[in-house]
């Protein structure tokens, strides 16, 4: 039969589209974004909700409110972009478009990629420099960081973003398409806002933290075995034990998932991550991820960008092969 409809190839072309615009663009600031209107939205809800009684209903009914607009929009508006006339027919054109834009929006790869190398460029010119840099992408409180601790927190970010700003996005779009991963952006975004054990979070953002942590349960495993495969490719990447390692450390981590993509990565640098962190105030004990606290270079930082853009790739590929069988 012959293929005239390209609405069969409309999922892998938009994924690589949208890939390739992250690829090349990251996230410029000149560009609107949709999760500050997503942050808009939960602060505009927190500040009128997370105040009297019943603050841990409140926030279960705001997360799961935002979560399921997101879903039911997306969903409304490529279902009108499809009823629209198009010259390509099926779902190619506006749809298409649309859906090109949005993967666009939802990875977050090649703008953290960025961030980190920034980190390691300022700490190495002054520590001061490092603090400022480095606050940029972490929540903790940076200004009392050595230059090893900064070093450590970039790298941390950078394996956990693989997870939530890469592979959690393209697993959601291959469940559930482009709506569920618009959906699980607002979930990623409510845990980062609100998903905290302080006082002020505590019971509003208890939802909103056990939702992401449902929703990134298999991302972040699924992350930490493309960690592995793309060891084998990196040069002088540790892949020796690393499943081991990865099953030893990967739940010293106050997060049932965040573990996995960092003890993948330490394992790959033969390095130690974790231990005290400043959040808002409160000081917080990360369980210790390895046992070799030796000094982190800019050799390491180059090592884990190359392990981070080969698991993307990796990724990419097995969407569109499992897609196309």
């Amino acid at each position: 039969m012959e293929i005239t409809d390209l609405s069969l190839f409309a999922l892998p072309i938009a994924l690589l589209v949208g890939w390739l615009l992250d690829l090349l663009m990251g996230d410029p600031v000149w560009l609107p974004h949709p999760v500050v209107g997503f942050g808009k939205m939960i602060s505009f809800s927190e500040k009128r909700l997370n105040k009297g009684g019943a603050r841990k209903m409140k926030g279960a009914l705001t997360a799961c409110f935002l979560i399921t607009f997101i879903f039911v929009v997306t969903w409304v508006i490529r279902k009108a972009l499809f009823l629209l006339p198009s010259p390509f027919g099926g779902e190619t054109g506006l749809r298409l478009l649309f859906d090109v834009i949005a993967i666009f929006y939802c990875l977050a790869g090649t703008t953290l990629i960025r961030e980190v190398k920034q980190v390691f460029k300022a700490v190495d010119r002054s520590l001061e420099e490092g603090r400022k840099q480095v606050a940029r992408i972490v929540g903790r409180d940076t200004s009392e960081l050595s230059a090893q601790e900064i070093r450590t927190a970039a790298l941390e970010t950078l394996a956990e973003n693989l997870s939530d700003g890469v592979v959690a996005p393209l697993f959601w779009l291959a469940v559930g398409g482009v709506p569920a991963m618009m959906a699980y952006k607002m979930v990623n975004t409510l845990d980062s806002m609100i998903g905290y054990q302080t006082e002020r979070y505590k019971d509003f953002g208890c939802w909103a933290a056990h939702i992401d942590d449902v929703a990134n349960y298999i991302p972040a495993r699924l992350t930490a075995l493309l960690m592995m495969g793309s060891a084998f490719v990196t040069p002088s990447a540790n892949h020796r034990s690393l499943f081991s390692f990865i099953r030893r450390y990967g739940r010293n981590h106050a997060s049932p998932n965040s573990g996995y993509p960092e003890a993948a990565l330490a394992g790959i640098l033969d390095c130690q991550f974790g231990g005290p962190h400043y959040y808002f105030g409160e000081i917080f004990y990360k369980p210790y991820i390895g046992e070799n606290p030796r000094p982190l270079t800019t050799a390491d930082m180059e090592k884990a960008v190359c392990v981070n853009r080969i698991s993307e790739i990796l990724a990419i590929v097995i969407i569109i092969v499992v897609y196309c069988l």
